[in-house]
């Protein structure tokens, strides 16, 4: 899947193309046991059954990563999840902004599908990781839904309460035999999400952003969703 991502840099700003045939999901990434467990018991109430170990590591199909303002999703029982977006190009890795979209009804069925059935939405701008690696924990990861008319926050905390990319990176190439730390030039990762605030549901419209409270700049991206009818 190509990608395209303006770099928000004061000092080399620029556009960058990434051509991406790997999308690896990190699931369950919380540093905070009891927030992962909070996390586990909030999907449980959905059906979802608890997970074998966490982190875990989703493969899911590059083609379903999109730039576009709006998704098709079947029914109504999917929502979106904001998740910090890490890619590599050339020798350099990026921070951008993913929506884990998800079909909540298949969840309960099995995670690795319901990940697969729906279009992630990534921002089209984007971060030097080299710019930000140093207070990574004091960036804000927010995202808001439309409901009856209002906009509502539905996520919003620190990236203290995730793990760091690194050892997310790092996590991952061990699940598969292998070693690094920096993910390599086609592969991407999102790298895990916040509780919802009021519970996870459905909504029409999922903005999301990352604020540098440092730099005061931020990275953003919305779209809505059209469901589709559910034919049998």
């Amino acid at each position: 899947m190509k990608l395209s991502f303006q770099i928000i840099d004061t000092a080399m700003p620029c556009l960058v193309a990434a051509d991406i045939d790997s999308l690896v999901v990190a699931g369950w990434a919380g540093r905070d046991v009891e927030a992962i467990e909070h996390h586990i018991m909030e999907l449980a109430d959905l059906g979802v059954p608890r997970p074998s170990a966490y982190p875990l590591y989703y493969r899911v199909a590059a083609a379903q990563l999109t730039q576009a303002p709006m998704i098709q999703v079947l029914g109504t029982d999917s929502s979106g999840e904001a998740e910090v977006f890490m890619f590599a190009a050339g020798s350099e890795m990026f921070v951008s902004l993913v929506s884990d979209h998800t079909d909540r009804r298949l969840e309960a069925q099995s995670v690795a599908v319901s990940k697969q059935v729906c279009a992630k939405p990534v921002a089209a701008s984007a971060w030097r990781f080299a710019d930000v690696v140093a207070h990574w924990d004091d960036l804000i990861l927010r995202s808001t839904i439309e409901e009856n008319g209002a906009t509502l926050t539905y996520q919003e905390g620190s990236l203290a309460a995730l793990r760091r990319p690194i050892e997310l990176i790092a996590g991952y190439y061990r699940s598969i035999g292998l070693a690094g730390s920096s993910l390599a030039v086609g592969t991407a990762m999102s790298c895990g999400t916040l509780a919802a605030i009021g519970g996870i549901r459905s909504a029409r419209l999922f903005a999301m952003e990352l604020f540098d409270p440092h730099r005061k700049c931020s990275l953003s991206h919305r779209y809505s969703v059209e469901s589709l009818a559910v034919v049998s």
